[in-house]
């Protein structure tokens, strides 16, 4: 097996760290205090080819691999992982276009999407549907004017800033199979939002409620075929838990270089921190786990991009892996910090509290053991 990068790959990756370093570091932290993300940021990724990275090349797409887009998310999070896990939603919301949009509604939607003129955002999450998220309730009725949706959907990245939403909600029966996909103009009438979530991290991000009373759009805007909503949802969830354990690999690997820079510039009883032997063997601890959750990860994104059988399972095991791997990598770096790691001024806390909840979202880890643990008893004997 080769493991290393191809020359492409690592221009991808490079090209990503350098404009994370220009445009998303300098103001991180301002971001988090003002709570937002000025809008003319996304137009300028998009001239990167990252409104739709493996949106095809047919339909305008950067028609990249999973693979290379791990290298991407995993390089802008070196800057700021709440701004590259919110382009990882966008970019889900884009393929999901790409793949299932009828030509009409693709026509109407994807070229703005990756221009990132239109920015999307992903509603599934309900108040009462979490890891269960086939149990949710939202209602979309047929009629003479195409569906009406009414429901709320909870903890949505973008509610409220978003241009567009993909929304799942019930038009048939109960489980999955009555499950369908639409999109939602931001201003329909009906659509409205909940107040601002104070969130422990990911704090740039607006995170609201986003509320359905009898919103009418289109027939058009059936995302795919009825019924086939929650596929589409799941689908898209394999490769957002890739996306997401790239974004703890690139926020571990961001403490863990400002950590040795603290080391070496911080001095104890007469010497530099980093002298010390047992302080050196955290550090290489940290240096290992790290390797070996980026091995993993780009395993688990090859298999995707393969097609293999056990592509979910991989999937699923490396996200487990992967960001608690970067949890404790953070909360490593944070102790060796000593006081000034719970300052702001160093950046670290703000890793700590970014990265905790990609342990939670796209599916939470108790249910990335569950998947793993099923697919090993389904292919026993």
């Amino acid at each position: 097996m080769d493991f290393a990068l191809t020359e492409e790959q690592t221009l991808i990756f490079d090209m990503a760290k350098a404009f994370g370093e220009e445009h998303i570091a300098p103001f991180a932290q301002e971001w988090e205090k003002s709570g937002d993300i000025p809008k003319d940021l996304w137009p300028k990724l998009a001239e990167l080819g990252f409104g739709g990275l493996y949106v095809s090349e047919e339909n305008g797409g950067s028609g990249l691999t999973r693979l290379d887009a791990t290298l991407v998310f995993e390089a802008l999070s070196m800057s700021c992982p709440s701004v590259a896990a919110f382009l990882s939603i966008h970019n889900m919301c884009a393929a999901m276009l790409d793949k299932f949009a009828s030509p009409e509604l693709r026509e109407k939607y994807l070229p703005r999407a990756i221009a990132m003129e239109c920015f999307f955002s992903y509603c599934l999450t309900e108040p009462a549907s979490g890891s269960d998220a086939a149990a949710l309730k939202t209602k979309a009725v047929e009629n003479d004017a195409g569906y009406a949706l009414t429901g709320t959907k909870a903890f949505i990245s973008g509610g409220g800033y978003s241009d567009a939403y993909i929304v799942m909600a019930r038009s048939g029966g109960d489980g999955p199979k009555g499950i369908s996909a639409f999109v939602i103009d931001d201003g329909t009438e009906g659509l409205s939002f909940g107040g601002l979530e104070e969130k422990m991290g990911w704090r740039s991000q607006p995170t609201r409620q986003v509320q359905l009373d009898n919103c009418q759009i289109p027939a058009g805007n059936l995302l795919g075929e009825l019924g086939k909503g929650f596929t589409y949802a799941m689908k898209g969830l394999d490769g957002g838990r890739l996306n997401i354990s790239a974004c703890s690999l690139g926020g571990a690997q961001a403490a863990l270089t400002k950590t040795l820079d603290y080391m070496g510039e911080r001095k104890a009883f007469g010497r530099p921190i980093d002298q010390f032997q047992a302080l050196q063997f955290r550090l290489a601890d940290m240096e290992i786990e790290l390797a070996a959750a980026r091995v993993f990860l780009h395993q688990a994104a090859w298999k995707l991009d393969q097609g293999a059988p056990d592509a979910t399972k991989y999937c699923a095991m490396a996200k487990k892996f992967v960001t608690e791997a970067g949890s404790r990598i953070v909360n490593q770096c944070l102790q060796l910090h000593g006081g000034y790691g719970y300052l702001a001024d160093y950046g670290i806390e703000k890793l700590v509290r970014d990265l905790r909840v990609h342990e939670i979202l796209e599916g939470t880890n108790e249910i990335m053991r569950m998947i793993t643990a099923r697919q090993m008893l389904a292919g026993r004997g």
